[in-house]
């Protein structure tokens, strides 16, 4: 699936493009219950006509009172279309905490440095961190406009000396130079500033 940021997704298939908000429902269903200023009274009245004739809703958020006038058919209908609603979020929500995405997160920048910090990672624990980031280079990388890779460590070790277009040759490089690596214990306290301003240096990084 493409990437798609969260706000366009919600434009695309959220609740206000479709008319799902509660206030238009409500505005589609029924109308709502005015009030109005008496001056011989000197207070704001409702009116009355529509007490026992509508079902009434009363809205938490701001008290207001709706009279509810629609046929069952046209409930049945809004109940459909938020089931609808409903079950594309959960589709959503799956594909945003599934594979690269569960660990990464979803990569929306075009232009990207990703500083590689292994710690005193065990050898184990180092090849678990490399098959996570071979996924998120061919699922999300691939995506995007340019990259490289940077790891921290007492010598720093770059995969190109500047972000490189995105192409399946190029990921595929770059998995390459990362499974290239050798495992370190030893890492100096500084190497990870080191490494961050390296990628920060590059001007056209956004990430």
């Amino acid at each position: 699936q493409s990437l798609v940021s969260s706000s366009k997704w919600l434009q695309h298939y959220g609740l206000k493009r479709n008319k799902l908000s509660l206030s238009q429902i409500l505005s589609q269903i029924g109308f709502q219950h005015r009030k109005d200023y008496v001056t011989t009274l000197g207070k704001p009245v409702a009116s009355r006509y529509a007490d026992g004739l509508f079902p009434q809703y009363k809205r938490a958020q701001d008290g207001s009172v709706y009279n509810l006038t629609a046929k069952k058919e046209l409930i049945l209908h809004f109940v459909d279309c938020l089931m609808g609603a409903i079950e594309l979020y959960k589709q959503r929500m799956e594909w945003l905490t599934s594979e690269s995405r569960q660990i990464f997160g979803v990569i929306q920048e075009q232009c990207i440095v990703i500083v590689l910090d292994f710690g005193t990672a065990a050898p184990t624990e180092f090849d678990l961190c490399r098959d996570a980031l071979s996924m998120v280079l061919v699922e999300q990388v691939i995506q995007i406009c340019r990259f490289n890779l940077i790891r921290a460590a007492q010598d720093l070790m770059k995969w190109q000396q500047k972000c490189t277009p995105v192409s399946e040759r190029t990921v595929k490089s770059a998995v390459r130079w990362l499974w290239k690596l050798e495992h370190m214990t030893a890492v100096s306290h500084t190497s990870s500033a080191e490494a961050l301003l390296e990628a920060m240096a590059d001007e056209a990084v956004s990430s």
